[in-house]
């Protein structure tokens, strides 16, 4: 007969060992906290925060800390700089402990490895992921494993063409990448060096070294041309927006909570702005424009826009984090029209409006506002849902009542045409 009681004491050892993996974690966010400045930023606060409510859910006997644990590795990833990797890398691996079937968990875990370099141990946890998924994996972790395999050929091919010095090369790819970058170099130099570029063996080195920087720069794409997207300068837009009526939905609970949506989809272009939701009775559902801006020190590492849209603009500076943020956060198929290098700081490209006295936290709305006012060529230009205090900034609202032409409390609309 089974032993009532054994299968009790298991179940205790269990609780136990888990109740210490909790605690683990925890320990990890002390450790973290205590190393940290006196100057937070945003995202600091964030982690911070994160980390509070870990705590209240350990303290809670009825509350699941699961959820809080792998939030607390997001925001790590968020914040960035090596503690913070190391934070998120350290609470992925309770996390693995304590669900070993946790998709969440895994993906959190090749992430934090991934930001600290370690490209190999990335590729097994994600890969670890996707065996765990019932569908396709998310469009970042499959181009991310695909890159990984990629830069993973890359050394294997290289090691390949000079196979006496090449060996060391098939040991970089468990080193973390810019030491692997930094010895595939001197590799390649050691090769010229020793048989000059004429030598088609060595041309062939310098492509793989080539591709294997690259990658490690930045992703790969799985579809370069973005499933037939086509880019668009300021001509373009021109062009695209020409006699056409124009809204502006501001993202506020109160639209959503409205009956305009039939309203607003009666516009001929309907533009939205940053993470936006659509209801059918309140905001409407077409979009026909999506601005979106840039924000914090690595804004290629937020997830892909796949919202469906006519024309997607992404405003940002300086222009390499533009270039990378486009190449791994635009989703093909997504937007017919896309905004190029032209249209990624309307308001101080001097090509442009070239305005002083906006700085880089002006809001998205405003900004795409700013453009569309600018080029002047929609008989009507309405902002819906901005016309409470806090929507845009002081000096935005300020601008935009200025230029009103007529103001409709009733349906939360500021005509500027």
């Amino acid at each position: 007969m089974t032993n009532p009681l054994a299968g009790l004491f298991t179940a205790r050892q269990k609780e136990a060992a888990r109740r210490d993996l909790y605690a683990r974690g925890l320990r990890l966010c002390g450790e973290y906290l205590a190393a940290q400045g006196d100057r937070p930023t945003v995202r600091d606060t964030r982690l911070t925060q994160a980390i509070g409510v870990l705590a209240g859910s350990l303290d809670t006997p009825s509350a699941d800390p699961f959820d809080a644990l792998l939030q607390v590795g997001v925001r790590a990833l968020e914040a960035g700089g090596d503690g913070a990797l190391a934070l998120a890398l350290g609470v992925a691996e309770t996390s693995t402990e304590i669900r070993q079937r946790s998709r969440g968990a895994w993906r959190l875990r090749g992430r934090a490895l991934d930001g600290l370099g370690r490209g190999d141990e990335a590729l097994e946890c994600y890969e670890r992921h996707l065996t765990l998924l019932d569908g396709e994996a998310a469009e970042d972790v499959a181009r991310r494993i695909d890159t990984l395999r990629r830069r993973r050929a890359c050394l294997e091919k290289a090691a390949a063409i000079f196979p006496e010095s090449g060996a060391a090369l098939r040991g970089l790819t468990g080193k973390p990448a810019p030491v692997a970058a930094t010895e595939f170099a001197a590799h390649a130099q050691a090769r010229v060096a020793e048989h000059g570029l004429g030598d088609p063996a060595v041309r062939r080195l310098l492509e793989l070294y080539g591709t294997y920087r690259r990658l490690v720069e930045r992703s790969g794409m799985s579809d370069p041309l973005l499933g037939g997207s086509t880019p668009v300068g300021v001509g373009g837009l021109r062009g695209l927006v020409a006699g056409r009526t124009v809204c502006v939905v501001s993202n506020a609970s109160e639209v959503a909570g409205s009956a305009l949506g039939a309203e607003i989809d009666r516009y001929d272009l309907v533009v939205r702005c940053d993470s936006f939701r659509t209801h059918a009775r309140g905001t409407g559902e077409r979009t026909g424009l999506h601005a979106v801006s840039l924000r914090g020190d690595a804004p290629w590492d937020g997830p892909p826009w796949t919202r469906r849209a006519g024309i997607r603009l992404v405003f940002g500076d300086p222009a390499g984090a533009w270039r990378r943020a486009t190449r791994q956060r635009l989703a093909p198929g997504a937007q017919e029209h896309i905004g190029d290098a032209s249209l990624r700081r309307p308001l101080s490209d001097p090509a442009l409006l070239g305005e002083d006295g906006w700085d880089p936290g002006t809001t998205t709305a405003f900004t795409v506002l700013r453009l569309l006012d600018f080029l002047d060529v929609s008989p009507r230009l309405d902002l819906i849902g901005f016309d409470k205090p806090g929507r845009l900034r002081p000096k935005e609202s300020e601008w935009v009542m200025d230029r009103a032409t007529h103001v409709d409390d009733s349906k939360m609309r500021i005509a500027l045409r």
